[in-house]
């Protein structure tokens, strides 16, 4: 992607460290149980684990089978059985009834539970409940933090975002503290700190708390991070088969993938001609080997072939993931989804587009995508009004049953699918005139009024912010101006703009009514920041904090943002989410 960076932004710190800390930290608790054991682990801590400590790794330390945490008791034969779970009253119960089963038949076992990435007293309490609590110990292991890739860490924590924003569960802050804690230890001290969000604000207030209460042995050093931006997950960003063979192929996407680094931040538009040259440059160097004699064929295939050979196995991949997406993309109904998104962002065809998400619902086309537009219907309308709500919700639940009714519950009390209070709507007037207007197409006048009548936050927000671009033609995707590019010019994402504007302004003077149409919560703290000039690369890097989850829209933008200001992004996420994922959180029952 083209951009005028006004000069390169500096090399992220090695977050290596991070996975070093946690591996070892593992190791001695495992060791803690010396002897040959069998490793229980709950699903969700499968990948990270992988990323830490392989399966060699485990055995060297005397893991000698690998179970996952499932319904049924694995029928494990080991004298000691070792448990690396989430603090999870269910999984507690699960525990607690091998425990109990051993003791009916008489067997004798040492069994040791670790927590990650800590312990609740709830998980305690249900082990002495069940009358086991005697017969495990229990220890942590304080994963706080998993890099990703280069620039993206996670607190892999998908739980996050239901348990805060829905349920007001507070448990994880301490976590979210005494990841920052570590991260200022191993690269801060951080000179400025900004954040909006009560739950950002809660965060870093533990934080400080913890920072106090340390020695702060790492004060006086060089930093290598210069800021901080924490801040909730307050807004939902809506935007819009691979391998040759019959199996499947897992592949690890990151700046180690070198044609991925090259491809992860463009439009979609731009990709496939990419690919195409990128294909034609490596044919030429395969090319080269006609007309070689034996000395230049053997420093060929010592030297280039290799790495040749591993560059077109990535390409294939990638192309092949290119055309599968192409596919998807070229279908008529993902085209009209476009459409209608586009349109409720901008506050156009109300009408037509709350048809058509009718229409996606009586087909029964996907209930995820069909909560994803009723969500934004909502959003972009401070709610929808209540024969609207009332007929989708009616519709919804007669097509993809009435289980749903909970996650109905669920979307209403976090906000994201809301019906208008009675007299919201239409002034007197105006509900006259609606009155008269029956059939379809004079249905845009009662939009019309619809919108003058009512104050919609996301509109003022929009509008203040200029999240949707006004742009003289059409805009250029492959030079593109701003951050909307993620969503084809549509919509810059809102947290990306409120990043590049407080930023700019050091602070939220200027952005107070912004604030106070998100609630407010917004604090601003500088220790001891220096001067513009002074403090190096590390002033130049900044770490955006997402609390309940982070898109990879949000990271695509604020990495051209990176570029265009000459500033290097740093992304730490309880965990990379998506629209799809949010609603899928909201249809779960409470574990």
């Amino acid at each position: 992607m083209a951009s005028t960076a006004r000069r390169d932004a500096p090399e992220p710190p090695d977050f290596g460290i991070l996975k070093r800390l946690a591996r070892d930290q593992l190791i001695y608790l495992l060791e803690q149980l010396p002897g040959r054991k069998d490793l229980f682990i709950e699903p969700d801590l499968m990948s990270p684990l992988d990323r830490i400590a392989n399966v060699s790794v485990l055995k060297q330390h005397e893991v000698d089978k690998l179970y996952r945490v499932e319904n049924r008791p694995a029928p494990s034969t080991s004298d000691q059985l070792c448990f690396l779970v989430r603090p999870r009253v269910r999984t507690m119960r699960y525990i607690a009834d091998i425990v109990n089963a051993d003791k009916m038949s008489g067997r004798s076992r040492k069994y040791k539970i670790i927590f990650s990435p800590q312990k609740f007293y709830a998980c305690e309490m249900v082990l002495e409940e069940e009358g086991v609590f005697g017969d495990v110990t229990c220890d942590e292991w304080s994963f706080y933090l998993l890099p990703l890739d280069e620039d993206i860490i996670s607190m892999e924590l998908p739980e996050f975002f239901r348990d805060y924003f829905l349920e007001g569960d507070h448990r994880w802050i301490n976590s979210v503290a005494r990841a920052l804690q570590l991260l200022n230890s191993l690269y801060g001290p951080f000179s400025r700190v900004y954040g909006i969000g009560r739950c950002a604000k809660m965060s870093y207030e533990l934080w400080r708390d913890l920072e106090e209460e340390s020695e702060n042995d790492g004060q006086g050093r060089k930093p290598e991070i210069g800021n901080i931006f924490l801040m909730d997950r307050g807004s939902v960003d809506f935007g819009p088969e691979v391998t040759s063979s019959d199996k499947s192929i897992k592949v690890l996407l990151n700046a180690q993938d070198k044609i991925f680094s090259q491809i992860r931040n463009e439009h979609f538009s731009s990709v496939f001609g990419f690919l195409s040259q990128k294909s034609r440059n490596l044919q030429a160097q395969y090319d080269r080997r006609q007309g070689m004699d034996i000395k230049q064929m053997k420093n060929f295939v010592s030297q280039e072939l290799k790495g040749l050979k591993q560059e077109h196995r990535l390409l294939s991949l990638h192309i092949g993931a290119c055309e599968s997406i192409m596919k998807k993309k070229t279908k008529q109904d993902f085209q009209e989804m476009i459409k209608v998104e586009h349109a409720l962002l901008e506050g156009f065809d109300i009408r037509e587009s709350t048809s058509f998400i009718e229409e996606h619902i009586d087909r029964q086309v996907s209930p995820i995508e069909s909560l994803r537009l009723m969500c934004l219907l909502s959003i972009t309308e401070n709610g929808l009004i209540p024969k609207d709500y009332r007929s989708l919700k009616t519709q919804y639940l007669q097509s993809y049953g009435p289980e749903h009714l909970l996650t109905f519950h669920n979307l209403k009390r976090i906000g994201l699918l809301t019906e208008q209070a009675a007299g919201e709507t239409l002034t007197a007037v105006e509900s006259r005139v609606s009155k008269l207007v029956t059939d379809r197409a004079a249905g845009k006048i009662t939009d019309a009024f619809n919108s003058l009548a009512k104050k919609s936050n996301f509109r003022a927000i929009s509008k203040k912010l200029s999240l949707i671009p006004r742009v003289d033609g059409e805009y250029n995707l492959k030079m593109p101006p701003d951050m909307a590019y993620v969503f084809s010019g549509a919509y810059t994402p809102l947290s990306c703009k409120i990043v590049e504007q407080v930023l700019e302004r050091r602070g939220w003077q200027g952005l107070e009514e912004v604030v106070r149409l998100l609630n407010g919560n917004e604090f601003a703290m500088a220790d001891g920041a220096p001067e513009d000039g002074a403090g190096g690369d590390a002033q130049r890097v900044v770490v955006a904090v997402f609390l309940g989850g982070c898109t990879f829209s949000e990271i695509a933008a604020l990495r051209f943002l990176g570029k265009e200001r000459g500033c290097r992004f740093i992304f730490l996420t309880t965990a990379i989410t998506s629209s799809a994922r949010m609603m899928e959180a909201m249809a779960e029952a409470k574990a």
